[in-house]
């Protein structure tokens, strides 16, 4: 043939399975790239990594959650009756006091869900925890290939459900950003730096949620003619821009996250004050 597919006799032929078998072009090598193509996945997998193990150490802390007027968002709402009081605050005792554990475990479902399995974050712990692939033009070592069509991973079509439940903890932390414009001792008018804080945290929070793939079908999806629902129209193109910034805006929220949960874990502990604006 003229195509250059078929190897010759004496060349070793590659190893069969995945995307290495047969009917693939007889390339021996691995991949052909020269640059560094590693460092993008191993980067992600390291800040993914990190982040789980800092909102687990957090999750099972139950303490130093609040420190008046800030709520963690880590445990917002609290629904077990063993949260601490937070006055106006979202202490919500659905669960009752059979509750034993913390009460961030509770509410970190949703939140967590969501990201699990946004389709950025899909390709994010996909390429760096499981190879699949490790990079573009790097072929994945796996034999075998089924996409997301069996147990567990069938399970990520569920999340246009935790787009909903994100929805609704977005909207609880814009209350708390609300309450954030009180002083410790409840009186309002007052803002100090960590109601700054919760501000860059809840515009992240809401630009990554808006921008999400779901939300973007929702508002303009399943319609024929733009033009009959120019309202809808506008929102799609809304959230089209911010999605084009999914990736950022992914990794911008996740640390504002974690950075609101440390300056209130800060300030819960008493190893800084909270410094007052006015």
């Amino acid at each position: 043939m003229t195509t250059g597919t078929e190897p010759p006799a004496t060349q070793p032929q590659p190893r069969s399975g995945g995307v290495r078998a047969g009917t693939r072009a007889a390339i021996t090598a691995p991949h052909l790239r020269t640059d560094r193509w590693w460092l993008a996945p191993a980067g992600t997998a390291a800040g993914l990594l990190a982040f789980i193990v800092y909102s687990t150490w957090r999750a099972f802390a139950d303490a130093h959650y609040y420190a008046a007027p800030y709520v963690s968002p880590f445990y917002s709402p609290c629904l077990a009756e063993r949260c601490e009081p937070m006055k106006a605050g979202p202490n919500w005792e659905i669960f009752g006091s059979w509750w034993g554990i913390s009460p961030a475990i509770i509410i970190l479902i949703f939140p967590l869900g969501f990201r699990l399995t946004c389709y950025y974050y899909r390709k994010a712990y996909y390429r760096g925890f499981w190879a699949s692939p490790p990079a573009c033009a790097v072929a994945e070592p796996h034999k075998k290939y089924t996409g997301e069509t069996r147990f567990p991973l069938v399970l990520q079509n569920i999340h246009r459900y935790f787009f909903y439940a994100a929805i609704a903890v977005a909207g609880i932390l814009t209350y708390d950003t609300v309450l954030a414009f009180r002083d410790e001792n409840y009186a309002w008018g007052h803002m100090g730096l960590g109601t700054l804080v919760f501000l860059i945290n809840i515009v992240l929070i809401w630009a990554y949620t808006i921008s999400c793939h779901s939300c973007r079908h929702i508002v303009g999806g399943k319609l024929k003619h733009f033009s009959k629902h120019p309202v809808r129209y506008r929102m799609w193109q809304w959230a089209g821009k911010l999605n084009a910034r999914h990736m950022q805006l992914a990794w911008a929220s996740l640390v504002s996250v974690a950075l609101a949960d440390f300056y209130v874990y800060l300030v819960a502990s008493g190893a800084f004050d909270d410094p007052r604006f006015f």
